[in-house]
């Protein structure tokens, strides 16, 4: 997903993006939605939040990795 996308989505729940980075943008996010702010974390294909929507992107991020 790219950083404009991710902003129209923080502007959806009263975020202002700001300069903020994507990574820190989704965090600010996953914490307004009440979820651990763990964007970009997946190290190693590791994950347990099954439900997470940024999940696919964040493997990416983390280490391009695919999810396990």
């Amino acid at each position: 997903m790219k950083l404009k996308q991710v902003s129209a989505i923080a502007k959806t729940q009263s975020i202002h993006p700001g300069k903020l980075s994507k990574t820190e943008l989704v965090k600010t996010i996953q914490k307004s939605e009440g979820n651990f702010d763990c964007y970009a974390t997946a190290y190693g294909g590791a994950c347990d939040q099954a439900g997470c929507s940024w999940r696919e992107d964040c493997y990416e991020a983390s280490n391009g990795g695919e999810p396990s």
